[in-house]
């Protein structure tokens, strides 16, 4: 499995979303735990930051911070760490609010599309943009 030991970090406050990411991530091969808000992907990540190899972040999230803080966040714990960006409606701020080497997916998105994204970053670094 491609990512056997891989901890991915997914924040998403719709729950058919985020079981939906969460699955699609497992069927991968990767290992996913999941945060509801901002501040919860805040404490996990502080918790322990080397722990999580990818984020996956919805963009617009109940609570004080959006995934794009949650992105930068993460970055200042660990600069490593991949960050994929998923959004309805926020696409257009990507290049101006989102951390270098990221991937945006614009929703709706097929599950093996985040699997291929997560994949992507941990394999290569720097994927163009997919939406």
């Amino acid at each position: 499995m491609q990512g056997a030991g891989v901890t991915i970090l997914v924040v998403e406050d719709e729950q058919l979303i985020r079981d939906m990411v969460a699955d699609a991530l497992s069927d991968g091969g990767f290992e996913a735990e999941v945060a509801v808000s901002g501040e919860d992907a805040v404490s996990l990540l502080q918790g322990n930051r080397t722990k999580y190899r990818a984020l996956v972040t919805d963009i617009n999230l109940f609570g004080k911070l959006d995934g794009w803080q949650v992105g930068h966040r993460a970055r200042e714990l660990n600069p490593d760490i991949s960050v994929i960006y998923m959004t309805g409606a926020a696409a257009d701020q990507w290049p101006a609010h989102g951390v270098p080497n990221s991937i945006l997916l614009t929703k709706p998105f097929a599950p093996a599309q985040i699997v291929t994204a997560v994949a992507q970053l941990l394999n290569t670094g720097a994927p163009p943009a997919q939406s």
